[in-house]
């Protein structure tokens, strides 16, 4: 996908970019690295919690947790798409295992932070924490388990907003790149 091919408004005035990966590519493989390393974490915790072996089982819950994880991609993206005021649009690039939202509105830190981990909260934290509360609930700890590590491009726009953008900066994105500016 061209970058150039996505809506865009005029940079803002002293608008910084994201210091972040300079290609989808390189991101892409950054992400599924860090999703798989955090993926084994989680499934070692909830095998823990429940024992490995009702994981090894295959269970119908387990089965049923693996297909839903897959199927909520795209409610994800909806939710992401939720938190936008103005248009916003869903983009695919299954080939590099890149699926996004893409808004060129500005948005303050916080709803920015909150637009990027809705969903991680809804399909991830939540189902995972019923899982581990309630072990016979094997479908919502797999669905958290598997979700979680799915949302790791929310996660490094987060930490790009909380660790790069002052207090009071508003952020926007264009192309691939989210940016930050201090409104006058």
């Amino acid at each position: 996908m061209d970058p150039d091919s996505l809506p865009s408004k005029p940079h803002r005035p002293g608008a910084k970019r994201f210091r972040e990966f300079e290609d989808l590519q390189t991101l892409s493989k950054h992400i599924s690295l860090w999703a798989l390393i955090l993926l084994a974490v989680l499934v070692v915790i909830y095998g823990l919690r429940v024992g490995f072996l009702v994981l090894m089982e295959g269970s119908l819950q387990i089965v049923a947790g693996c297909i839903v994880s897959v199927l909520v991609y795209l409610p994800h993206e909806y939710l992401h798409a939720l938190c936008f005021r103005e248009d916003c649009y869903i983009y695919t690039a299954l080939s590099k295992g890149v699926l996004f939202v893409f808004g060129a509105e500005d948005m303050t830190k916080r709803r920015f932070v909150f637009m990027s981990l809705l969903p991680n909260l809804l399909f991830g934290l939540i189902p995972f924490v019923i899982g581990m509360v309630r072990p016979e609930l094997t479908f919502f700890g797999v669905l958290g388990a598997l979700s979680i590590p799915a949302g790791m491009g929310d996660y490094y726009n987060v930490w790009n907003a909380l660790t790069q953008v002052p207090r009071g900066g508003l952020i926007y994105m264009y192309g691939f790149s989210s940016y930050w500016y201090m409104p006058e």
